[in-house]
C-alpha cells in the first residue's frame, strides 16, 4: 500500500513543483506558446514559406476565419516519414477558451487524405464550382475540397461549430483567392 502511495504520490508532487513557477513568472499564453513552439509551430508567414520550399509549389490561404475569438494563430509543415506523409497545418486557437479550435491542413493531391464514405454529412458546392464534402471526423466537423494542386480541410472543434452552420467553413474557403495555388 504504501509503495502504491509513493508512486502515485511523488510523479504528482513533482509535477505541481514545475508547474509552479510557469503560473507565477507569466501567464498561460507564454506556456502554450512555448508549448507550441517545441512543437515546431511558428508564426504563420514563416510556415507558409516552410511549406513553398518543401513542397515547392504556392500556396494561398483563406482571408476568413471563423467568427470566434483566437489567442494564436501559427503554423508548421509535418514532414513525417515519406512524403506521402507531409502536410501544412495552421492552427487557431484561444488559450481561455480551449473550444474554440480551429485547423488549416493542406497537402499536394497526390498524396490526398481518403474519407470514409459514413463520415459525409453533406456534399456541398464551393464558388467556381469547387466540390467540397462536409465532415464528422474525430471531434471536428470538416470541410474538404481541391483547389489547383492541392487537398484543403478546414476543421473546426464541433462544440463550437454547433453554433455554425456549415455555411460559415463554406464562406472561409470562398475566401481562397481565385487562381491561387
Amino acid at each position: 500500500m504504501k509503495r502504491i502511495f509513493f508512486t502515485v504520490l511523488i510523479p504528482l508532487i513533482l509535477f505541481v513543483i514545475s508547474a509552479v513557477p510557469a503560473l507565477s513568472n507569466g501567464t498561460s499564453e507564454n506556456t502554450s506558446k512555448n508549448i507550441y513552439r517545441e512543437l515546431g509551430y511558428k508564426p504563420v508567414d514563416e510556415a507558409a514559406e516552410d511549406f513553398k520550399t518543401h513542397f515547392k509549389m504556392e500556396l494561398a490561404l483563406p482571408l476568413r476565419v471563423p467568427p470566434i475569438p483566437f489567442t494564436h494563430a501559427m503554423g508548421r509543415i509535418n514532414d513525417l516519414n515519406g512524403e506521402e506523409q507531409d502536410s501544412f497545418e495552421v492552427k487557431y486557437i484561444n488559450d481561455k477558451v480551449p473550444d474554440n479550435h480551429y485547423k488549416i491542413t493542406i497537402r499536394p493531391l497526390r498524396h490526398k487524405v481518403e474519407y470514409k464514405k459514413e463520415e459525409i454529412k453533406k456534399n456541398l458546392q464551393l464558388e467556381r464550382g469547387t466540390k467540397a464534402v462536409y465532415l464528422d471526423h474525430s471531434g471536428f466537423n470538416v470541410l474538404v475540397f481541391e483547389r489547383g494542386n492541392l487537398q484543403y480541410m478546414l476543421s473546426i472543434n464541433k462544440r463550437v461549430s454547433e453554433m455554425m452552420l456549415p455555411g460559415t467553413l463554406v464562406q472561409i474557403a470562398n475566401s481562397i483567392e481565385p487562381g491561387a495555388s
